[in-house]
């Protein structure tokens, strides 16, 4: 066989008695590959037993969540690595979540806009020169690569992660960011047509990679988006299906990082996400890689102005720490002197990080851990790989204030829209009541609210006092800003046709 698979306690078991009979009858071994995984522990920790029925019903487990999910939960969890790990329903729930969901979502977007604009994608297509379509094909590419490779390999939950972190970046990125593309295929938006054509051959291409991983989804999506006979009977994408771009997938992916690092000071100082900042500062080693970014990175970040500097030391110190489980049995007596040495600072990294010399002692990689420790910890945070780090200005004036209550008010109107079953692209008139400070704020950002929100127009009054019931007279709906304030608001729509709801 070219490959047999159970649990490793049939080392001495299965396996070996295969290669007994083998050998003994054909003087040749039983099998070329094996994968032998962990136990599977019941909801009690024991060993799954059918006589203790200890695990979850797998018929309910189906019903409920998909045999995907489950299947998912199997080959991603360590035990396809020889690990051991328990068989529960929340892992389960985990498991579409971390794959099941996203790349449903991405199907979903892509049919929602595309069927809103009437357009039908051109499979195939790579060669939208947006940077953000360059990414995610290219990213996509890569993800190819590793999966063909973690399979040939019989590394099927290695194969799993790199599906899960490119969903991530293709959800939680290319699409969040790409979002406002897919609007009006025709006329001013010319890239429109791009985005579309670009996130379906993203999507037919990883849902050949997921097949063999997530058969049921993968099957519902890729039949819908080729209208062919079944994903299973398409050839695995060879190597490139889709152009690479190696230095563009690693600045961009350093993008994310920046910004995930910003996003958690934001968190940290309570900053909420739609309330702009001035500045960002980010030092790296190599600033001029980020530099056609910068745009990108304000707006992920919702700041005014994006610093880059080489310049990491004025704003963090470096700390090396020894890896004692690792480093003391080789160095023997000398570890107490070698770790007061990295106590003190008399430390010098070589070959660019790799190893370290420590008290005159040469540490090997892997045994000692370096790490970037901040001046400013309430606005400065490290990003991985620690060769740069970002510090946010977290101070805000009512300027900003200003700015971030208009972006909330557009969350707002654009769940009314929701919850009023309006279309994405239906026009609406909009009315807005307030308190004084906030109806100001709203006057100053008219236009763009009504931009945002697709309203033809848009009145702006100030509220003569705040009722505690859900909605007026006048059909006007009680919402809250983010700080509690008062906002009223009436949604009507669609323009032209019949009203719909308030």
């Amino acid at each position: 066989g070219d490959f047999i698979v159970e649990y490793i306690g049939q080392t001495r078991g299965w396996f070996y008695t295969l290669h007994v009979l083998a050998t003994a009858l054909f003087d040749r071994p039983a099998f070329e590959t094996c994968l032998a995984h962990g136990i599977l522990l019941g909801e009690d920790g024991q060993k799954m037993s059918k006589r203790l029925r200890n695990y979850p019903d797998p018929d309910a487990m189906f019903a409920k969540h998909g045999a995907d999910a489950m299947r998912w939960y199997l080959m991603s969890s360590p035990i396809l690595r020889g690990g051991d790990a328990a068989v529960d329903e929340r892992g389960i729930t985990d498991a579409v979540r971390a794959a099941l969901l996203p790349l449903w979502n991405a199907w979903y977007f892509f049919t929602l806009y595309a069927n809103a604009e009437g357009y039908r994608a051109a499979l195939g297509r790579t060669d939208s020169q947006t940077v953000l379509d360059r990414y995610v094909l290219a990213k996509a590419a890569t993800l190819v690569d590793d999966v063909t490779a973690a399979m040939e390999g019989y590394d099927l939950s290695g194969a799993c992660t790199q599906v899960e972190s490119f969903l991530d970046a293709l959800t939680n990125w290319y699409i969040r960011r790409s979002r406002d593309r897919f609007w009006g295929t025709s006329g001013e938006k010319a890239d429109g047509q791009a985005a579309f054509d670009t996130l379906a051959t993203t999507l037919e291409v990883l849902c050949r990679v997921t097949a063999p991983l997530l058969p049921m989804v993968s099957e519902a999506i890729w039949r819908d988006l080729t209208g062919g006979r079944s994903v299973h009977l398409a050839d695995w994408p060879a190597a490139g299906t889709l152009p690479a771009d190696p230095a563009l997938v690693a600045a961009m992916d350093r993008v994310r990082d920046v910004c995930s690092a910003a996003h958690s000071l934001r968190k940290a100082a309570g900053r909420r996400a739609r309330l702009p900042l001035r500045r960002l500062t980010v030092a790296v080693a190599d600033p001029e890689a980020l530099r056609p970014f910068v745009e990108l990175i304000a707006d992920e970040v919702n700041v005014k102005e994006v610093a880059l500097t080489a310049d990491v030391d004025a704003y963090a110190s470096r700390s090396l720490s020894v890896a004692f489980k690792v480093a003391a049995p080789r160095l023997g007596t000398a570890t107490q002197a070698v770790a007061a040495a990295a106590k003190r600072g008399d430390w010098s990294l070589l070959d660019g990080g790799v190893r370290a010399s420590v008290g005159g002692e040469v540490l090997e990689h892997g045994e000692f851990d370096l790490r970037l420790v901040p001046v400013t910890a309430t606005t400065t945070r490290a990003l991985p790989g620690l060769d740069g780090l970002v510090v946010l200005d977290i101070d805000t004036d009512p300027e900003l204030e200003a700015e971030g209550t208009a972006r909330d008010v557009v969350r707002l109107v654009q769940q009314q829209r929701r919850d009023a079953g309006l279309a994405v692209t239906d026009r609406i008139t909009l009315a807005l009541r307030a308190g004084e400070a906030v109806a100001t704020a709203l006057r100053t950002w008219r236009d763009w609210i009504a931009e945002q929100t697709l309203a033809v127009s848009l009145a702006v009054e100030v509220a003569s006092g705040e009722a505690d019931a859900t909605q007026d007279d006048d059909g006007f709906l009680r919402a809250e800003l983010p700080d509690g304030t008062a906002l009223w608001l009436h949604v009507h729509g669609p323009m032209g046709g019949d009203p719909g709801a308030r």
